[in-house]
């Protein structure tokens, strides 16, 4: 698949904020720009809820049987974190461009409770962990604009905080946004999975079980089970051990520690069976991962 190039002014605006392979900071802690020239498969990710917007290349993500796509005609919104496979195309000739916006969960469950009361909802619509919409418009024109305020201090400090605002607006009100507000609101079953995801972020590195998440959040074991399946797609052992590898990961790359440290530090009581785990994941060893996080990603954050 050839990579299919963007609009000339997002590309523009955005190819100037990421001079560097791999991920770019912006003087936005909620935006980076990714830029990548290499063809990536079966790549294991663990996105934080918001959106990603590729305007040159091409990414899509597998999780339980399905395929989201995320182009320059498509975008990616992401309700809960949640570990699913990736694969990108991209070339030295036409790199990967793509624009990671993390939500607010503050801001967006303010703007749900104001979209309740204005916008009639299906009661059917299901909670959706990943979300692939059609780009609109109106969500490239909120991004033409906040590109621009990057390049300009004064235009950001003025006019940043109302930009963000319009996108998480713009995101949730898009194609398929009522599947990312039913996961927001944090109402019925998805707010007690919500709820417990909350609870597996703070306490992921000790020996939680399944009873216990579940009576955490006031369900029975198989309804737990169903529900976490059904918004995540990852059952909750697994979902666990790949939040502490993939922190693992993080720890590795920033040295923070030996790999026996490490593999303590998220909750393995066996340094053997977490450089098993870590194989099987990431498909490399960690020094070998490291590496090629270093070569595709570039410096960790």
């Amino acid at each position: 698949m050839n990579p299919q190039p963007a609009s000339s002014p997002l590309l523009a605006l955005a190819g100037r904020l990421a001079p560097r392979h791999g991920y770019n900071a912006t003087p936005l802690p909620c935006i980076r720009i990714l830029r990548s020239e290499t063809i990536l498969e079966d790549v294991p990710v663990l996105y934080r809820p918001g959106a990603v917007f590729v305007l040159q290349g091409s990414k899509q993500g597998f999780l339980n049987g399905e395929v989201y796509r995320y182009d320059a005609d498509h975008y990616l919104a992401v309700s809960v974190p949640v570990p699913f496979r990736m694969a990108s195309q991209a070339s030295p000739e036409h790199p990967l461009l793509a624009i990671y916006f993390d939500f607010d969960l503050h801001l967006a469950a303010e703007i749900v409770t104001v979209l309740e009361g204005q916008v009639d909802h299906d009661e059917r619509e299901k909670a959706r962990s990943l979300v692939s919409s059609r780009m609109v418009p109106s969500i490239a024109d909120v991004l033409q604009r906040l590109l621009h305020a990057l390049h300009h201090p004064q235009e950001l400090a003025i006019l940043g905080p109302g930009l963000l605002r319009e996108l998480h607006y713009r995101v949730l009100i898009g194609p398929q946004g009522g599947s990312l507000m039913v996961a927001l609101r944090r109402n019925g079953t998805t707010g007690r999975i919500v709820q417990s995801l909350s609870l597996i972020r703070e306490r992921y590195n000790e020996g939680l079980s399944v009873p216990e998440l579940a009576a955490t959040v006031g369900m029975s074991v198989p309804s737990y089970h169903a529900g976490f399946k059904s918004l995540t797609g990852n059952t909750p052992i697994q979902y666990i051990k790949a939040l502490r590898l993939h922190e693992a990961r993080l720890m590795i790359a920033r040295r923070k520690g030996s790999i026996a440290a490490i593999a303590a530090e998220v909750g393995y009581a066996s340094p053997a069976q977490f450089s098993r785990d870590f194989r099987r994941h990431f498909r490399r060893s960690p020094s070998e991962e490291t590496q090629w996080m270093r070569e595709h990603l570039g410096e960790p954050v």
